[in-house]
């Protein structure tokens, strides 16, 4: 269910960043996105449930949705009206319901507590479960494997369950590693939660990073511990750096991924990210925009 996915090296963003620059191809895993991988993990785990569900942005979703499919399990995902319709969709076409509740993820997951406590479904969060943190993990190890000198791993940012399963896993073998966590700046509930010293909510806004909006929840057990020991750096992001990453890798490198994989490339073209101390991975990591946004980034008709 869960490929190994290739990784290739980017010769635009080696030159602007002072050094190899790898692209982690993780958009091309069966969804489109890294959260098959801790989806799998988690529903595979279960036993004796009505169903799944989840609160989503939509890639958590998409992956829980064809989880429960393979497992012959009933999905409801949970999701807020700023989740573009083509995730919608995408969540429909596997089977599952997409049940739209609110102006946020908060409000959505509220929905998914309640089907968890009067319908006997299992709850499988996007990012703060065990489970779901091991899974991203085996991203990080099979980048280890692919490019065992790698100096510096930049990981999209939101909920912090991708960070945090890869930087476990990599630290674990190298310790030395760097992980840099990139997000957006209109509305990064980590980097506030962070910069406050506990769990913090902030306003969801739209943006072109859309899979990193949301909370990380006010009583978030494992996620926001995890990456505030284990990360090393953190980088915000302008509107028009995530625009200028999506064009660049589509125009240079012959990716098409959504605005939260981009962040990587972003930061490198904005200046603010190097790699003169060795390898830098960037984790592509989803490819779920809408085409016809994605073709007006590309022109430059943001």
């Amino acid at each position: 269910m869960i490929r190994v996915t290739p990784i290739k090296a980017s010769p635009g963003l080696s030159r602007l960043a002072g050094g190899p620059v790898w692209l982690k191809c993780e958009h091309r895993q069966e969804t489109g996105a890294f959260k098959l991988r801790g989806a799998s993990n988690a529903a595979a785990r279960l036993s004796d449930v009505a169903g799944v569900t989840t609160a989503s942005t939509g890639n958590h979703g998409r992956a829980l949705a064809h989880a429960a499919r393979q497992l012959g399990m009933p999905a409801v995902i949970c999701v807020s009206r700023l989740v573009p319709g083509n995730k919608l969709a995408a969540i429909e076409a596997l089977g599952a319901e997409a049940r739209v509740i609110g102006a946020s993820q908060d409000e959505a997951f509220e929905e998914a507590r309640r089907l968890k406590r009067d319908e006997g479904f299992a709850l499988i969060p996007p990012f703060d479960h065990p489970d779901v943190i091991a899974g991203q993990g085996t991203l990080g190890l099979e980048i280890i494997e692919q490019i065992p000198d790698a100096a510096t791993i930049a990981v999209p940012l939101s909920g912090g369950g991708l960070l945090a399963g890869v930087a476990l896993a990599v630290k674990s073998l190298r310790p030395d590693i760097r992980i840099v966590g990139i997000s957006m700046e209109r509305g990064a509930a980590m980097a506030a939660s962070l910069e406050a010293g506990r769990p913090v909510q902030v306003e969801e806004l739209e943006t072109l990073a859309d899979s990193l909006g949301g909370g990380i929840g006010m009583q978030n057990r494992l996620t926001f511990a995890m990456v505030r020991d284990l990360m090393d750096d953190l980088i915000l992001l302008t509107e028009d750096e995530i625009a200028a990453g999506i064009r660049h890798l589509a125009l240079e490198d012959g990716e098409t991924v959504e605005g939260a994989a981009a962040v990587g490339a972003a930061a490198v073209i904005a200046g603010k990210l190097r790699a003169e101390q060795g390898p830098l991975v960037l984790i592509l990591s989803g490819q779920n925009i809408d085409p016809a946004r994605h073709a007006a980034i590309v022109r430059g008709e943001r």
